[in-house]
């Protein structure tokens, strides 16, 4: 499996990359918030999700592991391909497609074109709590409200670290947020140390 891929931006259009690495050119189909990312850099690194079926072998490239591991979510909903899946994140940030998730706001989701109610509706219902239980978002608070804003690149790695010291993704970013919430400038290891104690 392809993890990421790092080198030279060939080409480039609003929906798709050519990197080239060791002297091969890879072709990934892309979203406009990786586009947004990438159009101005020469050397890029993009997370990769591979498409294998008996007629095609498609990649697609990603500037975050969190827009990544939306497109995944997203694709494991009935009724939602990998092109309505980029589609969806072409149509909003990750984090806003988090907000409308965790808010049960469907209407906003229905208005991406190829999305209709009963697919914004299983959107919902689907990837409510998987979300969560993944650390794409914090715990969504009972009022549907996200909690403010925190040092992402910190959270991430404050998470990864926990859960490769043996703890479940899930309590871990809960754990985690909350630290932040408190110390939103927290060092990682600050932020780790003070969640080995807190953390059920």
């Amino acid at each position: 499996m392809i993890d990421y891929i790092k080198g030279e931006l060939a080409e480039l259009n609003p929906a798709e990359a050519v990197v080239e690495a060791c002297g091969v050119g890879y072709a990934m189909g892309i979203s406009l918030n990786t586009y947004s990312a990438i159009e101005s850099q020469k050397q890029v690194k993009l997370y990769v999700y591979e498409a294998i079926r008996e007629d095609a072998h498609q990649l697609f490239g990603f500037a975050t592991k969190k827009e990544r591991e939306l497109f995944m979510l997203l694709i494991s909903v009935s009724g939602i391909g990998a092109n309505t899946a980029r589609m969806v994140l072409s149509s909003m940030s990750p984090n806003e497609l988090c907000h409308c998730i965790s808010t049960g706001n469907e209407r906003m989701i229905k208005s991406i074109k190829g999305i209709g109610l009963k697919t914004a509706q299983r959107i919902i219902v689907d990837l409510r709590d998987k979300i969560v239980s993944l650390g794409i978002v914090a715990e969504i608070p009972a009022g549907g409200s996200m909690t403010q804003p925190v040092n992402n690149k910190v959270k991430d790695e404050a998470v990864s670290a926990l859960t490769m010291l043996g703890f479940s993704p899930a309590p871990s970013a809960k754990t985690v947020m909350a630290i932040l919430e408190k110390m939103p400038d927290a060092p990682v290891e600050e932020v780790v140390k003070r969640a080995l104690k807190e953390i059920k």
